[in-house]
C-alpha cells in the first residue's frame, strides 16, 4: 500500500508552490521577515538546494532539517517541523481543523480581540483579491484605499504596537500586488498606497524610538512617491525625514530636508504648512530667531491661502491648525526670553483646547501630549508650578495608554528642567518628579530603543 504523503507536500501543493523556483522565493522572503522580526540577522541568508526541496516533497528525509531551516519552515506554515514531515491526515477536513485549531490557539494568546477581528477582515480582503480576474482590480484598490483611510484616521488614537503590526501586514500586501501584473492605471495607485503605508511605518518606528528603522522606511516611502510622481507624498515624506532629524538633534539636516520638500508642490493640502512649521522649530533649536519667525509667518500665510483638503488620505498625514500651533509654541520655547515664553504659552494652550475639542475616540493623543508638554514647560519657566503639574499629570495618564518616544523624551527634559528650577524642593515639584520617574520605570521595557515593535 502506498504511504501517505507528508503534510509538507499537501501544504506546498495547496499554496501553488510545487515548483522549486516558486517555493524558494517564498522561503527566502520568509527567512528575511523572520530575521527582521525575531533575529538573528544571519537567518536572512538561509536557503535550501533544489535536491533537498524535492526530498522534502517526497518524504525522503534522512534527518530533520537543520535548526535555522526549521525555524523558517515553522514561521512559513505555523506548524512544528515534526508535524510538517509526518504523514498527512487522511481527511482533508481533519487537516483543515488541525490548522485552524493550531493557528487560533496561538492567535488568541498572542493577540488581543482587536487583532483577531482585523486578521479576519484581512483574510476576507485577500479572498476578494484572488477572486478578481486580474492581479488588481477596482475592488482590490477600493479595499486597500479604505484600509489606508481607516489606519491613518485611527493611528493617532491607538497604541503604537498593535497598529504597527496591522500596517506592516497591509504594506506587505501592497508590495505583493506590485510584484504581480496589474493594469497600468493601477500601478501608480499601488505605489502611492505602498508609499503611504511605508510612511505610516516610518512614523510608528519613530514613535517607538527606532529612528534608524524610521529613516529606512521613510526612504522607501519617498522612492514610492518618486515612482508614482506624487508630489504630495514626496513633500510629506521629506517633512517626516526633517522631523526625525529634528528629534535626533540634527536641526541643520531638518532645515535642509524641509527646504528640499518645499520643492515638491502638491496639488492640494497642508504639506507645505507642515514643512514650514518643522523648519521653524529647527531654526529655533539653532537659535536663529529671524529665520524661525520667518518660517512661522510663512506657515501662517500658507494656512490663510489653503482652499482644499490634502491629496493624501488625511488623518495622521494632515497638518491641522492645532498641530501648527504647538509647533509654533515649541519654536518660541527654543528661542526663550519673556515674550517668547508668553507666546509659547498662548499657542500651546490654544492647541490643547483644540485637541480636546475633538471626540474622545478621534483625539490625536501623542500630539496633544506634546502640546501639553510645551504648555507645562512655559508655565514652569514663569513659576506656575500648579499649572505645569496639571498638564504633566494629564500627559502621564495618556502616555500610560499610548506611549511614544517623543513624549517620553519631553518628560525627561521637563524633569531635568524642574530639578534645576528654584522651586525644585517644593511639594508640587517633588510630586511631579516622582510621578515622571514612576512612569519611566513602568514604560521602559515597552519603549526602550532596540526592542522589537
Amino acid at each position: 500500500m502506498e504511504s501517505e504523503p507528508p503534510l509538507f507536500q499537501i501544504l506546498v501543493n495547496d499554496r501553488g508552490w510545487r515548483e522549486y523556483e516558486v517555493f524558494i522565493q517564498r522561503f527566502v522572503k520568509a527567512a528575511r521577515q523572520l530575521a527582521e522580526l525575531e533575529g538573528p540577522a544571519s537567518i536572512a541568508t538561509i536557503t535550501i538546494e533544489r535536491r533537498q526541496f524535492y526530498r522534502w516533497m517526497h518524504g525522503e528525509l534522512r534527518s530533520a532539517p537543520r535548526r535555522e531551516a526549521s525555524r523558517v519552515l515553522t514561521f512559513m506554515f505555523q506548524l512544528p517541523v515534526e508535524r510538517l514531515f509526518a504523514p498527512a491526515p487522511t481527511s482533508s477536513r481533519s487537516l483543515r481543523n488541525e490548522q485552524v485549531e493550531s493557528s487560533s490557539a496561538s492567535d488568541w494568546y498572542e493577540h488581543d480581540a482587536e487583532d483577531l477581528v482585523t486578521a479576519a477582515a484581512q483574510e476576507s480582503a485577500r479572498f476578494a483579491v484572488r477572486a478578481e480576474s486580474s492581479n488588481v482590480g477596482p475592488h482590490t484598490m477600493e479595499q486597500l484605499e479604505s484600509d489606508i483611510r481607516r489606519i491613518v484616521t485611527t493611528y493617532p488614537n491607538r497604541p503604537v504596537g498593535p497598529a504597527f503590526r496591522e500596517v506592516r501586514e497591509l504594506r506587505n500586501r501592497a508590495f505583493e500586488l506590485l510584484e504581480g501584473r496589474q493594469p497600468p492605471q493601477y500601478t501608480r495607485d499601488l505605489y502611492v498606497a505602498a508609499g503611504v503605508l511605508c510612511g505610516v511605518l516610518a512614523n510608528a518606528s519613530f514613535d517607538l524610538g527606532r529612528y534608524e528603522a524610521a529613516e529606512t522606511q521613510a526612504r522607501t516611502a519617498f522612492m514610492c512617491g518618486e515612482l508614482a510622481g506624487h508630489n504630495g507624498l514626496r513633500a510629506w515624506v521629506r517633512g517626516l525625514q526633517a522631523l526625525i532629524s529634528y528629534w535626533e538633534g540634527r536641526p541643520r539636516d531638518a532645515v535642509r530636508l524641509s527646504e528640499s520638500g518645499s520643492a515638491f508642490t502638491p496639488e492640494h493640502g497642508t504639506a507645505h504648512i507642515r514643512l514650514a512649521s518643522i523648519r521653524a522649530r529647527a531654526h529655533g533649536q539653532l537659535q536663529q530667531a529671524n529665520d524661525a519667525l520667518t518660517a512661522l509667518h510663512g506657515a501662517d500665510a500658507l494656512r490663510d491661502q489653503l482652499t482644499s483638503e490634502d491629496d493624501l488620505p488625511g488623518g495622521m498625514m494632515a497638518f491641522p491648525q492645532e498641530k501648527q500651533l504647538f509647533y509654533a509654541s515649541s519654536t518660541h520655547l527654543w528661542l526663550g526670553g519673556g515674550q517668547h515664553l508668553a507666546d509659547a504659552e498662548v499657542r500651546a494652550e490654544q492647541a490643547v483646547n483644540m485637541f480636546e475639542a475633538a471626540p474622545a475616540d478621534q483625539r490625536r493623543l501623542g500630539e496633544m501630549s506634546l502640546a501639553r508638554m510645551d504648555l507645562a514647560t512655559a508655565r514652569l519657566n514663569r513659576g506656575d508650578l500648579d499649572g505645569a503639574a496639571a498638564q504633566i499629570h494629564d500627559v502621564l495618564a495618556v502616555s500610560a495608554r499610548r506611549g511614544t518616544e517623543s513624549v517620553r523624551r519631553r518628560l525627561g527634559q521637563f524633569a531635568r528642567t524642574l530639578a534645576q528650577s528654584p522651586a525644585a524642593g517644593s511639594p508640587a515639584a517633588i510630586g511631579m518628579h516622582e510621578a515622571i520617574a514612576a512612569h519611566h520605570e513602568h514604560s521602559r521595557a515597552e519603549l526602550a530603543p532596540g526592542g522589537t515593535p
